[in-house]
């Protein structure tokens, strides 16, 4: 990677790829599906259009310090767009395209966003939801990718993303040099993004990355050969699948920062329903995902087993068997084989392992990470079996997503890992509170100095929330968030995550929320996962017409009642959830029950299934 400093200005993720353009411009950078062919970017294609939108961002008046605001699915106009806003010195806002009119009524008035892309009319109609005008007073332009359904608008600041780069053309000829000068002032101390915290506890809070954090990162999780399995630092022949929100600081930094830093391939999912797919296409070598989504790729393997033929299912169920005990080998040994699960993986990789991986599309993964929430170990165990390299990290956005993770051949499951280099970690001596320092810590919260005060200590080490132990003086293993402990009528600290994680293990289960605050005994409400658990009954011959039809069915209490009672076997009997009822909705972003990191807001929930809760301590 290029140093920190290159005489002008300073190293930014645009100055980076303007890097890669220069040394390797027919080298592809991006990749796109439309209308079910792959397209190929190359990085001169991509820096030429970055160039272009910076200079229409010039044309509309952008300042230094200004915010342009993204609202949009995984494409390759979020990145572009990103990038010119670096290289002009704005700030990049990224929203969740699930975000609904209200949260982007709040995000663009509290960040004060002057310019403005939504991808379609819905995402523009959010925009102009708010009927005193408030949400888009300060914007001065919206644009927007798709056209359909746009035509009868009127707005003087609505423009499509061609004319956008057009003006960006004509100001380019015009002002030669313009966003190469503007480069050139670039500083370390520069805020490049906002980063809003998910909100489940109040309104989301927009934290500040600098360049610095940026280049902290790089030097972290690039250049770092020892984080990878072989040794060897990702490059250009590395891919990517990029498919989570790139307004989430984790997907940002594998996706966006590992191409312009290390020149790793991305390739833009066709959308979140279509990632299993596209995992097949792709047979990305570097892929990261939050638990929930290895938690469905485990389900999926299990539905398949399913349903393959007798001798298929008998020959799938014996390689599964032998992956778990390869999978408890190396989880014993460090993530490293042994002598007895190499020789068994060999055995077993040609005939079933991987055939399994190229259907999950993880066949040529060399490196895969599980980040942003807790994982059940079990989960890591079966990809770890079957012959993918997934280790856990952790890191949160206000430390850049950098905080700790496991090296290979230093691999705990259960832990989230060590320390990276050059990362201060401690533990609170009183609440346990896990605290880090280094260079890739927050600026602060955008707007709200109080906020950061709570959050950074006078000698700089940042609150993290999470509550974590020690694991052989080495490895830190998080007990829960700090507002989630529960302390029961009878005093006992309970960490409701771990109960979750134990019942998510089943792959009939997507969500659990353990209760138990004040009471005096622990009870859950779960919500069952609608393709395994349908399966299920039709396997039976149960009939169902809707997910609370099938979740209010006899049978699939019953079903659920032994996955409680097996994951009962785990805790001690205080630990243990008592009774249970079953979610009769699937949790949704825009009803407000969850984060548009698909995190479980407790309250809502709560509130939304109070009688439920109710009946279990009646």
């Amino acid at each position: 990677m290029p140093t920190a400093s290159t005489g002008v200005g300073c190293t930014t993720v645009a100055s980076l790829a303007r890097e890669w353009a220069t040394r390797a411009p027919h080298q592809v950078a991006v990749r796109e599906k439309d209308f079910g062919i792959w397209h190929d970017l190359t990085w001169d294609r991509v820096w030429n259009d970055v160039v272009d939108a910076a200079h229409g961002l010039l044309a509309l008046g952008v300042e230094p310090g200004d915010r342009v605001s993204i609202h949009s699915e995984d494409r390759p106009e979020w990145v572009i767009l990103d990038l010119a806003a670096v290289a002009v010195r704005a700030i990049t806002v990224g929203l969740y395209p699930t975000n609904p009119a209200a949260e982007v009524e709040y995000l663009l008035s509290d960040s004060g966003a002057a310019v403005h892309l939504a991808e379609d009319q819905e995402q523009v109609d959010k925009v102009f939801a708010d009927v005193d005008g408030d949400t888009a007073a300060g914007l001065r332009a919206v644009i927007y990718l798709e056209p359909r359904g746009l035509a009868r608008y009127t707005d003087d600041r609505l423009t499509s993303w061609e004319d956008f780069l057009e003006r960006g053309r004509r100001h380019r000829a015009e002002h030669h040099g313009a966003v190469e000068r503007r480069m050139n002032d670039a500083r370390v101390d520069d805020v490049m993004t906002l980063v809003y915290t998910s909100g489940t506890t109040g309104a989301p809070k927009g934290a500040m990355l600098t360049n610095a954090n940026f280049a902290f990162v790089i030097s972290n999780l690039v250049d770092l050969p020892e984080r990878m399995p072989n040794g060897k630092a990702p490059g250009p022949k590395d891919l990517i699948l990029t498919y989570l929100p790139l307004c989430h600081v984790a997907e940002r930094v594998f996706s966006t920062w590992h191409l312009v830093s290390c020149g790793s391939v991305l390739n833009f999912a066709e959308s979140i329903d279509t990632v299993t797919t596209n995992l097949r296409e792709v047979q990305p070598t570097l892929f990261f995902a939050v638990p929930r989504i290895w938690e469905k790729m485990h389900a999926g393997v299990l539905i398949r087993a399913n349903d393959a033929t007798p001798v298929k299912r008998l020959m799938l169920r014996a390689g599964l068997r032998s992956a778990q005990r390869i999978g408890r080998a190396k989880v014993a040994n460090n993530g490293r084989h042994t002598v007895a699960s190499r020789l068994r993986y060999a055995v077993w990789n040609p005939l079933v392992l991987r055939a399994l991986k190229e259907r999950v599309g993880l066949r040529r993964c060399r490196q895969a990470a599980s980040g942003a929430a807790p994982i059940a170990p079990e989960v890591l165990e079966f990809f770890m079996g079957i012959g993918v390299p997934v280790f856990e990290v952790y890191g949160m956005t206000e430390n850049s997503a950098v905080a700790t993770a496991n090296f290979p051949g230093r691999i705990k499951i259960g832990t989230v890992g060590e320390p990276y280099p050059g990362t201060e970690l401690r533990l609170d001596p009183e609440t346990g509170e896990i605290q880090t320092r280094h260079p890739g810590t927050f600026a602060g919260y955008w707007g709200k100095p109080d906020k950061t005060a709570e959050t950074i200590t006078a000698d700089g080490w940042l609150r993290t929330g999470d509550v974590g132990e020690w694991v052989d003086s080495t490895h830190i293993r998080i007990v829960d968030r700090i507002k989630h402990i529960i302390i029961t009528s009878g005093g006992k600290n309970i960490s409701p995550s771990e109960i979750e994680n134990a019942l998510k293990t089943s792959p009939y289960v997507k969500e659990a929320m353990v209760i138990g605050d004040g009471r005096k005994y622990i009870s859950a409400l779960v919500g069952i996962e609608l393709d395994t658990v349908g399966d299920w009954a039709l396997r039976r011959k149960l009939s169902y017409t809707t997910y609370r039809d099938l979740s209010e069915k006899p049978e699939v209490r019953e079903l659920i009642k032994g996955v409680v009672d097996q994951a009962n076997t785990r805790f001690a009997s205080v630990e243990q959830v008592k009774t249970f009822r079953l979610m009769t909705k699937e949790l949704d972003h825009e009803d407000g029950e969850l984060t548009a990191t698909q995190k479980i807001k407790r309250e809502a929930i709560a509130e939304v299934f109070g009688p439920l809760i109710d009946e279990m301590y009646a």
